[in-house]
């Protein structure tokens, strides 16, 4: 099985930038694809990027994020990253990361079986 452990959020101001990381343990990490999520009060947790197995080579995200986020990863250090730029007050969630048991990318919640407990990120003035 396989643990994973969010860091870098906080507090940054509109147009501001933040990295997040998920340090993963366990034999299994290089061979999943990865995911982050975020949920904001009283709505529904939706998925802002996707990353497959194979380093980046297929990489998805909503219209919501897209050109401002971007997810990488290192097999190497067991390690996602969540690039976030232009940061906006709407962005304002817990943002969890998650692994699935595929090699490709996906975008179907349900496929994701490891789950981190989550980093806040608030945006504001």
């Amino acid at each position: 099985q396989v643990q994973l452990v969010e860091s870098g959020g906080g507090l940054v101001q509109p147009g501001g930038s933040l990295r997040l990381s998920c340090a993963a343990s366990g034999r299994t990490f290089s061979n999943d694809a990865m995911g982050w999520f975020r949920q904001a009060p009283g709505k529904e947790r939706v998925l802002v990027a996707a990353i497959s197995y194979r380093s980046g080579s297929s990489t998805f995200y909503p219209d919501s994020v897209k050109d401002r986020f971007t997810i990488s990863r290192d097999n190497a250090k067991n390690t996602v990253y969540l690039q976030m730029n232009s940061l906006k007050p709407e962005d304002t969630a817990v943002y969890t990361c998650a692994a699935s048991p595929s090699i490709g990318l996906t975008t179907d919640i349900r496929r994701y079986q490891h789950w981190g407990q989550g980093t806040q990120v608030t945006v504001s003035s």
